[in-house]
């Protein structure tokens, strides 16, 4: 009898778990047929409810406005469609740090304004006309409307000098056309805002004295003070690796592509995500053939989308990845340095274990370069256009900089790398923080291609007892910096 309890016991446990399978098989079908009835209930409530329809006159205006470009993507404000239509029956305002979106309503039409960082008014970025508003907690949408083509999808041409006041500074002049426009008295206009190699500009007697945008393209491509002279003399990192954590790549910009080793997308969100600004740019500063600071070094790109990442455990996985492939890689081209223009660390959850993780990087001889101040407090230098870039005198105090910087690092009037095409390049006037990053770990590169021994603490440690003392702060001085590295072996 008692030889028989423990198969008594094992059938009813086994009857038990067919029970439960049964049960859950049950439970997830109901589940299922449920959520398809809410849909379906979903779609026949918004196929029943009254779309609303537009007066005919007011929808004739508005496609005419959009047909002779009166309404036109980026660039019409919202005075100008009140002008047309009157006051708007429903006005809602959301802002951000870097955005302000206005979306304003009139029975049957619909706009969405927005204004990027520094641009004080809002511009159209969608308008629709009928169709049914759907609201969910904070989601406003509308279902079977017409959207007017306002020419989102093709190049946005200024059609006065006065749009030239409702460009933003993200985005300028990038595949814009002023082919109609007279420019010779905007001079400042034009070097404040970016353009890229799809810009469109009039002849030269409506440019102002002296600007040749294809010339500043290629004057930006140049690194400055003296990092050029460098590769002359084959120091420009040949055999060492530097792996950048940062935004999808283009992988086949002819800027990086020969340098490529391996391009790895990080998570699910990257897997579905084009190029994006930041990626191709800091490429193209690290190792890229004409605009980076280390043309010879091997490119290892990690890809994800940043404004995602809620701590820095995602860095610490993906800088924990890098080392443990590194220990598999050839000693030409093995990982020296990791490049992340990326500076809140400090302030996310997790600091200690990324800390953790750039001790153990240096414990293998690897340098770990960000925006974070506890890397090195730098700040960055925006060049005078059209001036000799290898001159520290040329340069003046960037937008991202402090007046206590302990080094200061070229970044504005730079040309990079573009996500809009393989063969496309941005001139940026203004550069940032993230430009700075990679340009320093450009450096590391070359010294660790002339000293392999070299420690990482002693590469930031000369990168700042070499700097040149100017009139707007200690600026990075490569042409030093690379003599002290020399200097060590010797």
């Amino acid at each position: 009898m008692e030889r028989e309890m423990p198969v008594v016991l094992s059938r009813c446990l086994g009857l038990l778990r067919k029970v439960v399978r049964v049960v859950l098989k049950t439970f997830l079908w109901a589940a299922a047929i449920f959520g398809v009835l809410v849909f379906a209930a979903c779609m026949l409530f918004i196929r029943l409810t009254p779309s609303r329809h537009t007066d005919p006159e007011t929808a004739r205006m508005i496609r005419q406005g959009a047909e002779e470009g009166r309404l036109a993507y980026r660039l019409t404000e919202p005075n100008e469609l009140i002008k047309l239509l009157g006051r708007p029956t429903g006005q809602m305002r959301s802002d951000s740090e870097d955005m302000q979106r206005l979306r304003l309503e009139w029975p049957g039409v619909g706009a969405t304004f927005v204004a990027l960082r520094d641009c004080p008014t809002p511009t159209l970025r969608w308008l629709k006309l009928g169709g049914t508003n759907i609201a969910i907690g904070d989601y406003r949408g509308t279902l079977g409307a017409e959207v007017v083509d306002i020419g989102l999808h093709r190049p946005i041409a200024l059609r006065s000098t006065g749009d030239l006041g409702r460009v933003d500074s993200f985005f300028g002049f990038q595949d814009v056309s002023l082919a109609a426009l007279d420019l010779r008295e905007h001079r400042d206009t034009l070097l404040k805002f970016p353009f890229d190699t799809r810009t469109r500009w009039p002849g030269k007697d409506k440019l102002p004295d002296g600007f040749d945008p294809n010339a500043l393209l290629e004057q930006g491509k140049n690194p400055g003070l003296g990092v050029r002279e460098l590769h002359a003399q084959g120091i420009d990192g040949r055999g060492v690796g530097i792996a950048i954590i940062d935004q999808p790549l283009l992988p086949d910009h002819v800027e990086y592509a020969g340098q490529l080793r391996k391009y790895d997308k990080v998570g699910v969100i990257s897997r579905l995500a084009s190029a994006q600004m930041h990626g191709p740019a800091v490429a193209g500063i690290a190792v890229g053939k004409d605009c980076g600071v280390a043309p010879g070094a091997c490119l290892y790109h990690f890809a994800l989308m940043t404004m995602a990442i809620p701590d820095n455990r995602v860095y610490c996985r993906i800088a924990d990845k890098i080392l443990r492939m590194n220990a598999d890689l050839s000693q030409t081209g093995k990982i020296r340095v990791i490049s992340i223009s990326y500076g809140m660390f400090s302030q996310r959850p997790h600091y200690d274990q990324w800390l953790s993780v750039v001790e153990h990087a240096k414990q293998q001889g690897i340098l770990i370069v960000t925006c974070d101040p506890a890397f090195i407090d730098y700040g960055t230098l925006a060049r005078v256009p059209g001036t000799d870039a290898d001159d520290p005198a040329n340069y003046r105090m960037g937008r991202y900089s402090s007046p206590d910087a302990v080094l200061l690092v070229p970044a504005g009037h730079r040309t990079l790398a573009s996500e809009n095409g393989p063969a496309v390049y941005k001139y940026d006037p203004i550069g940032g923080m993230s430009w700075a990053a990679p340009y320093l770990a450009g450096l590391a590169a070359m010294a660790f291609q002339l000293d392999d021994a070299i420690s990482p603490d002693t590469i930031v440690e000369l990168l700042l007892n070499t700097s040149t003392k100017t009139g707007v702060g200690p600026v990075v001085n490569p042409r030093g910096f690379i003599q002290a590295v020399r200097n060590r072996t010797h």
